[in-house]
């Protein structure tokens, strides 16, 4: 589908890659990966056609189709989310918007609105809106912000929804760079879901290891100038390239020892007559040699060691009864917390949750309305915010960012400290607006290294890392002695430092003394992703869409990971009572099931009515087309009553099963 011919780029004296060839069909599904400033997303406009190689050349499969999520920021306009989720073409937007604007104004009886109706239809926009709504239910999005202006909504939901509408479009090669950034721990599970069964081609490029390896195939990694291929997942690729990379040294290592012993043959009996034509023989034996390069420099790689804090309390931090509120709009209601020395706490919940604010209160950024935050005997905070710009000063250099400290340090000690983050040079002069991603998160952890704290609150700490960096970040927090609290949805990082889980949702805080794996068994999170893939099984068979189970790479379990707590016996009054409310909840959700299921069918026959009735439209004029129009036009309204009471039931089921996990702790 997609051809890279021996292009290169480079901007000026530096040289980003050269020579890169590689072949991309329809059904691959690849990552792009290597350490920040390899060239990737560079490499990623080339293939769209945004930037033009300095040499060599790419070619596309005629009419294949691509759809491209950046990094960092995407247009919107005056649609609405739902708008924006189903304009796959200019052309249905156009006639989405007709429509919208004809009934903002009551204008349905119009010739103009009959005309968009057809188009809109023709062109396949009703089929589009179902499957645009769950495709949006499924980033989180509630029913309530379908027709919201999607220009209100921050950056992060923004992208959620230009996510959305490439979904809903399926081009024949989707390609996503760091399309996790902006996505919550539960939304991700229920994208790498939706990717296992997504019937295109996939490019991607992402630091998370375990979407990587749930998802890819094939990795191509740019690194060192070059592209190099690799097959597997991630974990076959870092398997392939060290063995490769033994092979590589064990080859040149031989061949230099066989040129020095040539050359020391040839310096040694050039000088005598009898030995002076084999001296030559051997100095030409080693022009003639085809060289093995040396060996690639192995990836520098970030040296993170946390000075040990000071020893604090057996309590790191105490809330009681804890009150919040942004406005009106109430987030805590007298919520009780503890954190003890030297745990690992990872914050888990639906987005919008709370996570980000509990993590403010606990880090002194926030003041709650009412409550007691207590920090423990000898507690020193460090605070490591999501927006790495809310703990640097944009006026500042590198530098200065690190001296900038109530308790300042010697230069030569922060420029040593910067120098094993990659800061070296002049680079440490630049301005902290001009820092890539990664480089601010790496100022940011310098800033906290040098003061260390003992109780470390960090807010997505991986976002914009490389893969070098966040294995030396988790190898660096598995030795910190102190207190650690944070949020992230990379569920590799997770896995690896958390030792308890605190699940946050409407307000409610629940501990699991485990870790993630111990959680997503205990919480019944398992079963309520289950019951949810299950209803969207039956919408994608519908729509005649095939669909897949989760992938053991985000959802197993080990029992055996944590202890599990004790647990005081229980009557047989109190087993026999939970086991009438297991059965009356088990009942509750056949009931919901089934509603579901009616809906469902009831959408398939409309949505049969509306193709006919398109079809049929397409070859009618005068009276039959504007009775058609309406009919069309009235199937299309009732499909939409229908969408929407089937959110309303998804949205039931997954409230009931959040209330029924919470009824069992």
């Amino acid at each position: 589908m997609i051809s890279i011919n021996g292009i290169s780029k480079a901007y000026g004296p530096q040289i980003l890659f050269e020579d890169v060839s590689a072949q991309i069909q329809r059904t691959d599904r690849v990552a792009l990966v290597g350490p920040n400033g390899a060239g990737k997303s560079t490499l990623f406009s080339i293939i769209l056609g945004e930037i033009e190689p300095d040499s060599g050349s790419v070619s596309r499969e005629r009419n294949a189709t691509i759809g491209y999520l950046p990094q960092e920021t995407a247009p919107v306009a005056e649609e609405s989310v739902l708008e924006l989720a189903t304009a796959t073409t200019p052309e249905l937007a156009k006639w989405r918007r007709v429509i919208t604007q004809c009934e903002a104004r009551g204008d349905t009886e119009s010739d103009t609105y009959h005309e968009a109706v057809g188009e809109f239809a023709s062109l396949g926009g009703y089929a589009l809106e179902p499957k645009a709504k769950r495709i949006l239910s499924g980033l989180a999005f509630r029913e309530s912000d379908f027709h919201r202006p999607a220009r209100e909504l921050s950056g992060g939901w923004i992208m959620r929804a230009h996510l959305a509408r490439l979904l809903v479009m399926e081009p024949d090669l989707l390609m996503l760079d760091e399309p996790t950034n902006h996505l919550d721990l539960e939304t991700l599970g229920w994208f790498q879901n939706y990717l296992q069964t997504y019937p295109g081609g996939l490019l991607m490029i992402s630091h998370d290891r375990a979407f990587l390896n749930a998802l890819v195939t094939g990795i191509f990694e740019l690194r060192n100038r070059r592209l190099h291929t690799y097959r597997g997942n991630y974990d076959d690729f870092l398997d392939q390239r060290a063995a490769r990379q033994a092979q590589h040294l064990a080859a040149y290592q031989n061949q230099q020892k066989e040129i020095e012993s040539l050359q020391r043959f040839a310096d040694r009996f050039r000088a005598k007559a009898s030995k002076a034509s084999q001296a030559q023989s051997k100095l030409k034996q080693i022009e003639r040699m085809e060289k093995i390069e040396a060996p690639e420099d192995t990836e520098r790689r970030v040296r993170i060691r946390f000075p040990q804090p000071p020893r604090g309390g057996q309590r790191a931090i105490t809330l009681e009864n804890v009150h919040f509120a942004y406005g009106d709009t109430k987030v805590y209601q007298g919520i009780d917390f503890e954190a003890e020395r030297g745990q690992r706490i990872v914050l888990v919940g639906p987005n919008g949750a709370g996570k980000s604010t509990l993590l403010k209160l606990l880090g002194g950024v926030l003041k709650p309305q009412s409550g007691t935050i207590r920090p423990g005997h000898n507690c020193v905070i460090g605070y490591f915010a999501q927006n790495r710009m809310d703990i640097l000063n944009p006026k500042h250099t590198v530098l200065e960012s690190v001296l900038d400290r109530p308790n300042p340090v010697p230069e030569q000690l922060a420029r040593t400290v910067l120098g094993s983050f990659l800061f070296s040079g002049d680079s440490v002069f630049k301005n902290v607006t001009v820092l890539s991603g990664g480089e601010k998160s790496r100022l940011g952890l310098v800033k906290i290294l040098l003061d260390p704290p003992n109780l470390l609150l960090m807010d997505e700490p991986t976002t914009h890392l490389d893969m070098a960096s966040i294995e030396a970040l988790i190898d660096a927090l598995k030795q910190f002695e102190g207190t650690l609290i944070f949020i992230s949805h990379d569920v590799y990082f997770i896995r690896s430092l958390a030792t308890h889980v605190l699940h946050i949702s409407a307000g409610k805080l629940t501990p699991y003394a485990g870790g993630y794996d111990y959680y997503l068994e205990k919480s019944g999170a398992l079963s309520e992703r289950s019951a949810l893939i299950a209803g969207e099984k039956l919408a994608d068979q519908r729509a005649g869409q095939p669909h897949q189970a989760p992938t053991p790479g985000l959802n197993s379990t080990d029992p055996t990971a944590s202890a599990q707590p004790v647990r005081q016996r229980k009557t047989k009054e109190q087993k026999r009572q939970e086991a009438l409310e297991r059965q009356a909840r088990a009942d509750a959700r056949k009931k919901l099931q089934a509603q579901i299921a009616e809906i469902e069918q009831h959408i398939q026959e409309h949505e049969e009515i509306q193709a006919d009735l398109t079809r049929l439209l397409q070859s009618a004029d005068g009276a039959d087309a504007l009775s058609l129009n309406r009919r069309l036009a009235d199937t299309a309204q009732e499909l939409e009553s229908l969408n929407a009471r089937w959110n309303t039931l998804i949205d039931e089921l997954q409230k009931f099963t959040a209330e029924s996990v919470e009824a069992l702790q």
